[in-house]
């Protein structure tokens, strides 16, 4: 006949045992690192680069570096375009620098996991999580897309994977809400972004090709582009 005291240490130490688990995992899972976006490298300090071009017309302000690499020899529009914080990078090894961690910044971008597919859906009316969203051809906003954080900080991250173009109707907006953070928000586009006249945008746009803001759109986020950034009367500033 088995001895009761010895059942009772048994039982004892496997319910210690298994609240040790338990409290181990917790603590594993609260240490584990937040999900996070690509690593822009030096491309992070700019606001503005491109691979041949940046140029610009009227009262553009930008907060930040703005650059152009090699074989890019110039940036026109400064002034009337002004800089705050930041400074101009033609060709040197601080811009040809950015180009090479962008371009390995966007292809980190490209190689993630699709979540939700959108292709073929206006931005414009919707509300989503953090997450990756692709679109196997164009994209377009018109009106207002909604990034929801829920609460959560700095640990979502929005991935927008757009095979071709990115484009938005006048005076369209990205919002940012209950947490959520534009610096956490990364546009892959294969081609050309556009971004319409008026429109107030946040995130990291990373262009094959070229970016063009028409006039007074807004940017909170960068424009990194391997060829082209045109710019007239935009405020583009790093996001927060």
């Amino acid at each position: 006949m088995s001895d009761p005291r010895k059942n009772l240490m048994f039982y004892g130490l496997t319910l210690v045992t298994a609240l040790v688990a338990v409290s181990l995992s917790a603590f594993v899972s609260a240490g584990s690192p937040k999900p996070a976006g690509p690593s822009l490298g030096r491309a992070a300090s700019f606001v503005v680069l491109g691979g041949s071009t940046v140029t610009n017309t009227g009262a553009t302000a930008i907060t930040g570096d703005l650059g152009v690499s090699s074989p890019g020899v110039s940036a026109t529009g400064f002034p009337p375009g002004t800089m705050a914080r930041g400074a101009q990078h033609v060709g040197d090894p601080a811009a040809n620098q950015a180009q090479a961690d962008a371009q390995s910044a966007y292809a980190v971008l490209a190689g993630k996991p699709c979540t939700t597919p959108l292709t073929g859906q206006d931005l414009g009316g919707k509300t989503l999580a953090p997450g990756v969203y692709c679109f196997t051809s164009s994209a377009q906003l018109t009106g207002r897309l909604v990034l929801d954080g829920r609460g959560k900080g700095d640990n979502g991250v929005w991935i927008f994977q757009i095979a071709t173009t990115l484009t938005t109707a006048t005076n369209s907006a990205v919002l940012m809400r209950k947490g959520a953070h534009a610096g956490n928000v990364f546009w892959q586009v294969g081609s050309a972004a556009t971004l319409g006249t008026g429109t107030a945008f946040a995130g990291n746009i990373l262009a094959y090709s070229s970016i063009t803001m028409n006039t007074a759109a807004n940017l909170s986020g960068r424009a990194l582009a391997r060829e082209a950034v045109t710019m007239d009367s935009n405020n583009i500033q790093a996001p927060k």
